[in-house]
């Protein structure tokens, strides 16, 4: 019963499975230079992306590359599949969450098709930003990630 109250543990998982990159190593100087905040990227396995922290979906962009997840203490996440995916119009995305969504760490919120992403030409790597409410630094180093893994 008295665990009914218990706050639930702030945490920071993988999005997918992969290679762990800082974000100095994306080929993209608007993430690379932290433009839209801090954070981390990793080079997908597969085409399964899920929610690096619990919060609620306060976006879903229309061509389904991107997710915009805020936490309750005002922490405000953006997760980026891809770069210059946005060209794509939706092809090849798939979300599995909607505005105003109540997601867990490690829940599923994007299919992508990695196979025709790479066959024309993109760059699959997964960003997680962070533009307000989360201050430390990311030193995450350079590692394989399992999705769902904590990282912070």
């Amino acid at each position: 019963m008295f665990g009914l109250f218990k706050k639930e543990e702030f945490k920071i998982v993988a999005p997918v499975n992969g290679e762990l990159i800082p974000l100095a190593g994306v080929k993209d100087n608007v993430f690379s230079q932290k433009v839209m905040g801090d954070g981390f990227a990793v080079i997908p396995t597969d085409g399964t992306v899920s929610a690096p922290l619990s919060g609620t979906v306060e976006s879903v962009f229309p061509t389904g590359h991107a997710v915009g997840i805020s936490t309750k203490s005002g922490i405000e996440c953006i997760v980026h599949i891809g770069l210059d995916t946005v060209e794509l119009n939706g092809e090849g995305f798939r979300p599995m969450v909607g505005q105003g969504d109540k997601v867990k760490a490690g829940q599923p919120i994007v299919e992508f098709d990695k196979d025709l992403l790479e066959q024309k030409g993109y760059n699959i790597t997964t960003i997680v930003v962070f533009p307000s409410g989360y201050e430390q630094a990311f030193d995450l180093g350079q590692r394989t990630v399992t999705s769902g893994e904590t990282l912070i």
